[in-house]
């Protein structure tokens, strides 16, 4: 089962998303949480270890250059809900612009990454993964700073992770987040921007931890 980018847009602006039960299943579910987890862009926070981190360790971020293979890398798990048809999907989404991946490189390798989908003022996260130790804590935190600065109001995370707590990640109840994803839906966001300095990221998402 596939379906075009237009009704998967259209599910997404109705607050549901599709989920495979394993890679190699053939058709996939459409979800719509009871709890919603979302990172709330004004809560987030860079803690001093990973401020330490970001800039001790050599590291490159980079935006939309490495799409295919943040996605496989994400699925490259012992347990995935991407399967064929979800993974077409979404390459069809970043084909048309309407998907992202957010990339962390260093010794020219992909360390690390995250994914999702944007639509007008509100950014879906997909998934993420890490290969080297914190790449995928920056590649969040390069996200979110990219969000914040783009006037986007609504980071949805589908589900809440003790990982995702960990960076400010709360669960909100499904009517709430229909009204936060209405309201986003007004507005406009801007995704493309300049690739920021570590430093400026730190300096932007910082709070005591």
């Amino acid at each position: 089962m596939r379906v075009n980018s237009e009704v998967l847009l259209h599910a997404y602006a109705a607050g549901i998303f599709p989920m495979a039960e394993s890679r190699d299943s053939a058709v996939f579910q459409w979800i719509e949480p009871r709890y919603r987890g979302i990172i709330p862009l004004d809560g987030f926070h860079i803690s001093r270890s990973l401020r330490r981190h970001m800039l001790r360790v050599p590291h490159e971020l980079r935006v939309d250059t490495a799409f295919t293979e943040v996605i496989d890398a994400c699925a490259d798990r012992d347990e995935t809900w991407i399967n064929p048809p979800i993974r077409q999907m979404y390459l069809d989404l970043h084909a048309e612009g309407h998907a992202h991946s957010i990339e962390i490189w260093q010794d020219g390798e992909l360390a690390g990454g995250v994914y999702g989908v944007r639509l007008r003022a509100a950014f879906f996260g997909e998934s993420m993964f890490s290969r080297r130790t914190n790449a995928s804590k920056m590649a969040l935190a390069y996200l979110v700073d990219r969000l914040r600065q783009g006037g986007f109001t609504l980071f949805d995370t589908q589900f809440l992770t003790s990982h995702l707590a960990s960076l400010g990640a709360i669960e909100i109840p499904r009517s709430d987040y229909r009204r936060r994803l209405a309201r986003a839906l007004q507005r406009e966001g801007i995704f493309n921007q300049p690739i920021p300095l570590p430093q400026e990221v730190i300096q932007r998402n910082s709070q005591r931890s």
